[in-house]
């Protein structure tokens, strides 16, 4: 819950409202247990439990040793006759030695975690070693000596039992401890009943003996609560930790294919600056996230790297175009996916890198990443093994298929140009004639150069001479060479088989998008790495390294402890340690309900104490009730009510109810009001404590002590005040001061301590004579020392067993921070991913192809009516300089998307050499035949699309979806707009060679396509189908300044007012002579209104 949830203005605190109970629920240990099964975690939680209380006896064993060693230090020490201390050493002694020796066979966590019983056993014989001890040693002197002593060990060993013995349930602790409790009070009892001893009776009194059963049960209640919290808290940690692992394994399985995704677009050497530039575009919200270039503020940024040795490897499927017409969008993208994941696996066996498919043409590039001596080699090794594969496809598929492959040595200039749909690429004139080999190949042979001939072996080759095509090829002719046909037997390697391909380590995106929540949500079975990070969890105590110990695998844990100060347990970091305290405390009202007991039980035995202050001390005490009770009332009223209304969160509840759920939870969420709740509760129990000490007349006690020692009468126990009970008072005191959570530990510490330095003057200065009469826990020892002894005891333990719970609660805090940041990472890591999928893909295709992964399944869309478009920059020499240019203006092409998002978007496809290919009508309202065509991750996607459909058809009356033609051609007119302006900025700039001459020559086709996703380990969406293939030839065979299209396109763009200029026939590869027609375009670079024109035709 965020901390302004409290900030409520002051009229909305007071009316009507609901019952928020969400946080809360987190907190509740039935919830916790119910999400530790529904996890799958309960068995790993108990191994981490175990390990966690064996830290708590690494604590408790020094502790233990201080206890008993320290007590006999000072029983020699101001004992004054040393006669019967030889029975206390061998008895403390004996049950040292013997606690240490049971409780050591829990340090054999595996044998512990094989039989758990042994924790429970080990323990109650522990427990009960140090109960029968103490009870001996009073015995042995009451029966020997005939000196009645108090017991020494009782709070400490419920302390012992609650705190640190490795009992795994939280009942057995209880009944034992229990138990413990009735032991020593039938040990009281006995006296009462069977002696007569004067002294024994003011020790082991009736009204003292009911004075103790209050106080164990304020103990017990003080160890249920520490056991019940610890495991709430512990379980809460345990969770936390198992989603920090689930978001660090998939954060680093994102980075991971987030690396890949990307290197699959760009080389690592130009991908980490725009790697960098995603990130830091995610951190600002207000940017456009799907376009990778820089913004229009600032400089436009171009990437191109310089590659002098590296060999060109151009490959096209032949009969493509017939592959395209004929199959099915299901069956060609499937061939497709076959096809190109086994040129991408023999590439990579290789160590070719792959630039882009189109269509039917794929190349890459040999010695591009790193320096490589026989890169010739590698490329024609890599086109022969592409003609064995796709020989491979056509003899699976009954397809006639087969592959031109043209391979030349030389330089070239690779990078990125553009803002958005970034692909790396290649230009220079060895590119074009790599290219040009290629095309004036022979299927089923590696066409290559004179040059690139030179750098091979040979032997290892059959050679024939090149094609006559290459010969009168005017490309190859500007650079006069010997071309050569190559064959030879394929590389074992190379020739990889379908299952083969389909084993490869692709991209595994399957919780990438919304599918990330609701995956990290699932019950998973445990692996291997996630009990290894459970292993890793910290559990404080005192740790033992041995020399052979592995300590590598904890330094995460031990930096954070190194965060924390070694006594108080306090982050070095104060601003940490500031908002930590500032944390909601949900289990607050779990420490208000035993404040409220342990106030009971001290007003109980401070009215047995005082009997006789009747009216002052039922003012104070009844003061003291309604304030624990009222308070109690406050922080349990909103659970109440929860419960009562079944859990009903639509309930609403009157402005009273709605003002006591405010204030507790104002309380609640803030760190000042629980801290002063927490001081007026130990002032409260310290008023209650006052009561016995105001009302003590120590003169008069004195002279009742000397009369009943004169005249040997038995002299009334509370006259003044049962100083055990005092001490037992204060005890329970100094324990509540520890309880609270997120109040300061060092604050705890320094309530406590000044706690005791007061019981110390009360005992040794104010009420000295009092406390020096009672009974002591040594023969000979001064009694008001034993009382001290009990105070400080308590004070050690509590603030042994407070510190490992800080400890603890902190490193679950960081964890929860670290958490936080994981999740953070992850979530940017996840957009970054996005942002890459949107760079490869059109962004309504983004989250489709993420469900189809998810279900294992090829993504593809059918589309009836799509408009496409070539267009090309002419005049463009490939160096350095044009290049520049070049980036300038597909940049500022991209920026033309933009306005190009409300309606139809247009979206860019690639760019290939100066050529720019984009689409409109690539959307989910356009998809033919969703429900049998398309591949949908979801039935809710497929509703959502049909909703837009639905839309869109109540705005347009004709829905053949005609107007992608217009908005294309309306796009292709911007295109011509933005690089007239770009040619009159060029002509007022001084270059070394005039730029301003650059013109463009765009070809548009309209009509059905295919769509699908190919390649896993590298993704590319690809459109295919006749308008594709004529978009392409409209604008090779068009003229520059001119927008060349299809007679389908000009009718249609007729029925929008354009006029379309009938061109002639035009010879169109695989179609003949074809109609085409021109765009009609005035000088000023506007469209020709067709019925204007006829007008002006008839004046």
């Amino acid at each position: 819950m965020n901390k302004n949830t409290c900030k409520t203005p002051y009229r909305e605190r007071f009316r009507r409202c609901y019952l928020e109970y969400t946080n809360e629920c987190l907190w509740e240990q039935s919830y916790l247990k119910a999400k530790c099964k529904e996890l799958n975690l309960e068995e790993e939680y108990m191994k981490y439990k175990i390990r966690l209380m064996i830290s708590y006896l690494t604590v408790f064993y020094p502790l233990l040793i201080l206890v008993i060693v320290g007590l006999q230090v000072i029983e020699w020490s101001f004992t004054e006759y040393k006669t019967y201390m030889h029975i206390n050493v061998i008895i403390d002694g004996g049950s040292l030695i013997l606690v240490t020796s049971l409780l050591s066979i829990n340090f054999f966590e595996k044998f512990v975690d094989r039989h758990r019983w042994v924790m429970t056993v080990t323990s109650t014989l522990s427990a009960y070693v140090m109960v029968l001890g103490d009870i001996a040693h009073n015995s042995y002197h009451y029966y020997h000596t005939d000196w009645p002593l108090y017991t020494s060990y009782d709070v400490f060993v419920l302390c012992m039992i609650y705190m640190f013995l490795p009992i795994p349930s939280i009942k057995a602790a209880a009944l034992l401890a229990i138990s413990v409790s009735v032991v020593y009070l039938l040990y009281f009892i006995h006296f009462i009943l069977f002696t007569d001893h004067n002294a024994a009776k003011y020790v082991y009194g009736l009204d003292i003996v009911s004075i103790d059963c209050f106080h164990h049960l304020g103990f017990n209640m003080m160890g249920i609560f520490f056991r019940i919290m610890n495991d709430t808290m512990v379980r809460s940690s345990f969770l936390d930790r198992y989603q920090f692992i689930k978001e660090e394994i998939w954060l680093r399985q994102a980075r991971r294919q987030e690396s890949l995704l990307l290197d699959s677009i760009l080389p690592p050497q130009i991908a980490k600056p725009i790697q960098k530039s995603i990130k830091e575009k995610i951190m600002r919200p207000d940017t456009d996230l799907y376009h990778l270039g820089s913004s229009r503020t600032t400089e436009k940024f171009m990437s191109i790297q310089i590659h002098n040795d590296v060999s060109i490897l151009y490959a096209d499927v032949v009969n493509y175009t017939h592959l395209t017409t004929t199959l099915t969008v299901e069956t060609l993208v499937k061939v497709l996916h076959d096809l190109y994941a086994r040129f991408d696996m023999a590439a990579s066996a290789f160590k070719v890198q792959r630039i882009k498919f189109l269509g039917d043409c794929y190349y890459c590039v040999a010695g591009l990443g790193e320096s490589v001596p026989d890169h010739a080699s590698l490329a024609v090794s890599l086109g022969i093994s592409m003609i064995a594969n796709i020989k491979e496809v056509r003899m699976k598929r009954s397809l006639n298929i087969d592959m031109r492959i043209g391979v030349h040595s030389g330089s070239l200039f690779a990078g990125v140009i553009g803002e958005a749909k970034l692909q790396y690429d290649i230009w220079g004139s060895d590119v074009n004639i790599a290219s040009r080999l290629e095309a004036t190949g022979n299927p089923g042979y590696v066409h290559v150069s004179g040059r690139t001939l030179s750098s091979l072996n040979a032997a290892d080759y059959q050679i024939y001479p090149g094609t006559e095509k290459a010969l009168r090829d005017p490309v190859l002719q500007k650079h006069p060479m010997s071309t050569y046909l190559l064959t030879a037997i394929p590389s074992r390697d190379s020739d990889k088989t379908a299952s083969v391909v389909r084993s490869v380590a692709n991209l595994d995106l399957k919780t990438v998008g919304s599918n990330r929540k609701s995956e990290l949500s699932k019950p998973v079975s445990l692996s291997e790495e996630l009990r290894d990070e459970f292993s890793k969890m910290p559990v404080g105590g005192f740790k033992f390294h041995c020399p052979w110990s592995r300590r590598e695998i904890n330094l995460k844990n031990e930096k954070v402890e190194r965060d924390l100060g070694m006594f108080c347990v306090a982050f070095k970091d104060s601003t940490l340690e500031r908002d930590y305290l500032h944390q909601p405390d949900y289990i607050f009202k779990y420490s208000v309900v035993l404040g409220w007991g342990i106030g009971c039980c001290l007003i109980y035995i401070q009215y047995v104490n005082n009997a006789y202050l009747w009216y002052t001390g039922a003012i104070i005490d009844t003061i003291a009730f309604l304030f624990l009770t009222s308070l109690l009332f406050i922080c349990w009223y909103k659970k109440v009510c929860w419960w009562r209304s079944g859990k009903d969160e639509h309930r609403r509840y009157s402005k009273l109810s709605c003002a006591i759920f405010n204030t507790f939870e104002k309380i609640q969420h803030s760190f000042v009001l629980r801290l002063t709740v927490y001081m007026m509760i130990i002032l409260c129990y310290y008023l209650v404590i006052s009561l016995i000490l105001i009302n003590c007349d120590q003169d008069q006690y004195e002279l009742d002590i000397i009369q009943s020692k004169l005249f040997h009468y038995e002299m009334d126990p509370f006259s003044c005040f049962h100083p055990w009970a005092c001490t037992n008072m204060m005890a329970l005191i100094l324990g509540m001061s520890y309880t609270f959570a997120r109040i300061p530990f060092a604050l705890k510490t320094f309530i406590g301590c000044c706690e005791a330095v007061f019981f110390v003057l009360i005992v040794f200065f104010q009420f000295a004579f009092i406390f020096e009469h009672s009974s002591t826990t040594c023969p000979f020892l001064k009694a008001e020392i034993a009382h001290c002894c009990r105070v400080c005891m308590m004070l050690i333990t509590m603030y042994a067993k407070e510190r490992q719970s800080e400890f603890n609660t902190k490193m679950n805090y960081k964890l929860n921070l670290d958490l936080q940041h994981k999740q953070k990472a992850a979530d940017i890591t996840n957009q970054s991913i996005i942002i890459l999928l949107n760079n490869i893909l059109p962004s309504h295709v983004v989250e489709v192809y993420l469900n189809s992964l998810a279900h294992h399944e090829l993504y593809y869309e059918n589309y009836q009516m799509v408009s496409v478009m070539f267009a090309m920059l002419t005049d463009f020499h490939m160096d350095l300089p044009s290049l520049r240019v070049l980036n300038d203006i597909i940049t500022e092409f991209d920026r033309l998307l933009y306005a190009y998002k409300e309606y139809y978007v247009v979206e860019k496809i690639k760019v290939v050499g100066c050529t720019y290919m984009a689409a409109c009508g690539l959307d989910f309202s356009l998809i033919e035949n969703p429900d049998s065509t398309s591949k949908f991750g979801s039935a809710s996607l497929s509703f959502e699309m049909e909703q837009v459909r639905s839309r869109q058809e109540s705005t347009i009356k004709d829905n053949s979806n005609d107007e992608v033609a217009f908005i294309m051609t309306t796009f292709a007119l911007d295109l011509m707009r933005v690089l007239s302006v770009c040619n009159k900025t060029y002509a007022e700039e001084k270059f070394d060679r005039a730029l301003s001459t650059s013109e463009i020559r765009i070809g548009i086709s309209t009509g059905q396509i295919m769509a699908g996703v190919v390649g896993a380990s590298q993704p590319h969406y690809d459109i295919w189908g006749n308008p594709v293939n004529m978009a392409s030839r409209m604008e090779s065979t068009g003229l520059s300044g001119l927008i060349q299209v299809t007679q389908e396109t000009a009718e249609t763009l007729e029925e929008f007012d354009i006029q379309c200029s009938y061109r002639g026939l035009t010879f169109v590869k695989g179609r003949g002579e074809i109609p085409t027609y021109f765009v009609g375009i005035d000088k000023d670079l506007s469209f020709i209104s067709r019925k204007m024109s006829h007008i002006f035709g008839r004046h």
